[in-house]
């Protein structure tokens, strides 16, 4: 992969400008389309627009902490969403919103956000995984460049595409499966490649867009499976973010997902993102679809 400055930064802005949406008025939004992107829309950028045009309609003293999204049918490359904001409750010191994603009058996703006027409290944590530090591992863009060429061809530009985000697997994966992990479980380290604005609302978009990323491929890891296991079938269900403390995208984050359960078609997955000094700052949970079609019922 190509990481020199200009192609990084551009990568970054690009990503910013994704996850920018414009006012229509009446609580209406746009979500841009992702340039050249080709067949559904990845699903953390359909979060990320959502929790945008939330944010946007709650006073900047309010953070969110936490928001529940159901998806409902594939989002298209080939249109720009539209996201229907409204305006649930607004209290002493929580507001909820309600969030509708449209392509061509149909909804793909649902979204509830709520937020909160910031204070103290009791706290306590999990400590984060003790795992080496991002330093000590390779750039998942080197391990799919050294894996490339056992992609089908079809699916190999997209497999080794230059990402805004840089990230650091604690242990590589096999994308062709065959080995089954248990427990099942995943740790990788992520940032944004270059610096992005001093705005925590785009951190906290950018996150949301970058949660979809590993949490459904973590249930399929006890089963020796991936998304190019003949017969595969795999989308998120739904996705849940809960947001605890501070971050910033552009330092390290770790990402430590495992999955407690398969069964039914559907497979669960969490996930607890820490910042590098330790802190909890964001959990996720997420079910998916994941069915063998020689499996699925006629």
């Amino acid at each position: 992969m190509t990481d020199n400055t200009h192609s990084a930064q551009a990568l970054v802005t690009e990503l910013e400008e994704l996850l920018t949406v414009s006012r229509m008025g009446d609580g209406w939004y746009l979500g841009k389309r992702k340039d050249g992107g080709v067949g559904r829309v990845f699903g953390g950028q359909v979060i990320a627009q959502a929790l945008a045009a939330a944010q946007d309609t709650v006073s900047p003293e309010r953070v969110p902490h936490s928001l529940h999204a159901y998806f409902m049918r594939a989002g298209d490359e080939n249109y720009e969403i539209t996201f229907r904001v409204e305006r649930d409750f607004d209290g002493g010191s929580f507001s909820t919103r309600r969030v509708s994603a449209l392509q061509q009058d149909r909804p793909i996703l649902t979204m509830t956000a709520s937020f909160q006027k910031m204070e103290t409290g009791l706290h306590h944590q999990d400590p984060m995984p003790d795992v080496p530090p991002p330093e000590d591992l390779i750039d998942e863009a080197q391990l799919r460049a050294m894996f490339s060429e056992q992609i089908p061809e079809k699916f190999r530009a997209n497999f080794v595409r230059e990402r805004a985000f840089e990230s650091r697997p604690v242990n590589a994966r096999d994308w062709l499966g065959g080995d089954k992990r248990l427990p099942a479980r995943q740790d990788v380290w992520f940032k944004l490649r270059r610096p992005t604005v001093d705005d925590p609302a785009m951190h906290r978009a950018m996150l949301a867009y970058q949660s979809d990323s590993w949490l459904l491929g973590t249930c399929t890891l006890a089963h020796g499976v991936t998304w190019l296991t003949p017969g595969m079938m795999t989308a998120s269900l739904d996705h849940t973010i809960w947001l605890h403390d501070d971050f910033r995208v552009d330092d390290w984050l770790l990402y430590s997902c495992d999955s407690p359960w398969t069964g039914r078609g559907r497979g669960f997955n969490r996930g607890a993102i820490y910042a590098r000094d330790g802190r909890l700052v964001a959990t996720c949970a997420q079910e998916g679809l994941i069915r063998l079609r020689t499996q699925a019922a006629a």
